[in-house]
């Protein structure tokens, strides 16, 4: 039996004491899953999470205020962190650095779940190169109004142009919409590399599935499409590894699948209680992922014979340089907001005040995307006009809610760096938008 202190109970976990604080507290209201349940749950599939998060930095996405919440993200690890979590100091883009976790054990598992972690996002190198990454991961982004069949077709596609340059696709599910494909590569290649490759691929897979799969970077542009998310790899990426509990109402897991799984198979069918039989049944299908070691050698290859991609217009043209690309696409923005509720309240309020607009939309042209804040995700709200008439088509007006997530923060307030900036760190949670 775990020992009680004060409102916590203590594991004895791998000769590790873990203290869990508020152990009864309901995390997940619809299964009645508590946060002890979710300790427990780690350490039963801690072989396979610790295979995709074991001994890489990570960055801690907390829940303190549960899932209907928004979380923050912690890259820094708390100073009184227990000796069996190592760390490791990263240098970001920016040209700042953090003293990251990295989790080695089921003890190290147990302490991010108290920390009010659900989900774990490891970098995709090691704490003994973390310049040189091991893992290159192609993220399967749906549009809204895509259906499952056609992320299936397209991480056929993929597989496909994997094997053609060398390198095995190990899928699993994200937990929330689409499909993650992990690839293990030799440490030899930097996070430009990596991602010259990754986005050599998505090309690609657009190029064999046109229509279906989308390699465009500007969320406006795909159409009804499955988005390649090249950018996943670059530095400073995280997403969501294996066996993570994902912030939905269900307790849904991100899990690793079969290649003959992934067409019968549906996310929602993986759930805590769902994955901790399946895993107690069958271990786990990527037990041999770290004996498929690749070379990205095929894929930049392939990157010097597509050639550069296709790159948006600068924002000189503007005139009010400011450098940042601009869409060609008819656009107007709605809000932005803290949160993902306001954002979709003032999306139906929108709606309400233009119907005739709305009606020419398709799904795909409604954006909430998911933006990188200083600390946690800010919501984005843009419409596409490109299904409208020309004359039907409403002008830019005052946004119905203006939130700035770098107020105070800031020299000159809303002129942060990540303003109007690309989706955040969590990864598919961030990148799908209104779909997530």
């Amino acid at each position: 039996m775990p020992a009680r202190s004060d409102d916590a109970v203590v594991l004895e976990v791998g000769g590790h004491e873990v203290r869990v604080s508020h152990p009864g507290r309901v995390v997940f209201p619809e299964p009645g899953l508590t946060k002890l349940d979710l300790v427990e749950y780690y350490l039963a599939v801690a072989d396979g999470a610790l295979r995709g998060a074991g001994g890489r930095p990570m960055v801690l996405k907390r829940f303190v205020k549960g899932i209907d919440a928004e979380p923050f993200f912690q890259k820094r690890v708390p100073e009184n962190h227990p000796g069996f979590i190592d760390t490791a100091t990263l240098q970001y883009a920016r040209g700042t650095s953090a003293e990251e976790a990295v989790v080695r054990d089921a003890a190290g598992l147990a302490w991010v779940v108290n920390l009010g972690c659900l989900d774990l996002n490891p970098h995709p190198v090691r704490a003994e190169d973390l310049d040189h990454p091991d893992e290159l991961r192609v993220d399967l982004d749906p549009m809204p109004g895509v259906d499952w069949s056609q992320i299936v077709d397209v991480a056929m596609v993929a597989r496909d142009v994997l094997e053609d340059h060398g390198l095995v696709g190990w899928p699993k599910t994200s937990g929330s919409r689409g499909i993650h494909l992990l690839v293990r590569i030799e440490p030899r290649w930097d996070f430009r590399e990596v991602r010259l490759a990754a986005e050599a691929l998505a090309r690609e897979v657009e190029r064999r599935a046109p229509g279906l799969a989308s390699a465009r970077w500007w969320k406006e542009e795909r159409g009804e499409s499955v988005f390649v998310d090249f950018n996943q790899n670059a530095k400073d990426r995280t997403v969501a590894s294996a066996y993570s509990v994902r912030p939905l109402p269900d307790a849904r897991v991100s899990t690793p699948l079969d290649w003959d799984e992934v067409r019968s198979r549906r996310p929602e069918e993986f759930t805590v209680s769902t994955v901790l039989q399946r895993f107690g049944e069958r271990g786990d299908p990527h037990d041999g992922i770290d004996d498929a070691v690749g070379s990205l050698e095929g894929l930049l290859r392939l990157a010097e014979e597509l050639g550069p991609a296709e790159k948006a217009p600068r924002g000189a043209s503007r005139g009010d340089g400011s450098g940042r690309r601009v869409s060609t696409m008819p656009l107007i923005e709605v809000a932005r907001t803290e949160t993902k509720p306001e954002a979709l309240d003032a999306l139906e309020r929108w709606k309400a005040a233009n119907p005739v607009v709305v009606a020419h939309l398709a799904p795909a042209d409604v954006l909430v995307d998911g933006m990188r804040g200083s600390s946690s995700l800010w919501y984005r709200v843009r419409v596409n006009l490109q299904h409208v008439p020309e004359a039907q088509r409403p002008e830019q007006g005052p946004l119905l809610a203006d939130y700035d997530p770098w107020a105070g923060r800031w020299p000159g307030g809303s002129d942060g760096p990540d303003r109007g900036g690309r989706v955040g760190p969590a990864g598919d949670a961030a990148s799908e938008g209104a779909g997530a």
